[in-house]
């Protein structure tokens, strides 16, 4: 399942827990899927990530990549 796929389903699940109207059991499986997929979705952000590279102009002007900094 791709990212977008799952970014989709976790919208239908959020959906439909909001309605309130799937039973005690259905609610707890479709909550349990979601964490799922929230933490499958935040591996893979967590890769782009780490992959992504900030384009800074150097002394000429021209682009030079750096490695991505995290602020806090």
């Amino acid at each position: 399942m791709t990212f977008e796929q799952k970014m989709t389903r976790l919208e239908e699940i959020v959906a439909q827990l909001e309605k309130g109207e799937a039973q005690l059991s259905d609610s707890l499986r479709l909550f349990e899927e979601g964490t799922r997929l929230i933490a499958d979705c935040r591996q893979e952000l967590d890769g782009a990530e780490q992959q992504v590279v900030k384009l800074m102009k150097g002394p000429d002007g021209a682009p030079v990549e750096t490695d991505f900094a995290v602020e806090e």
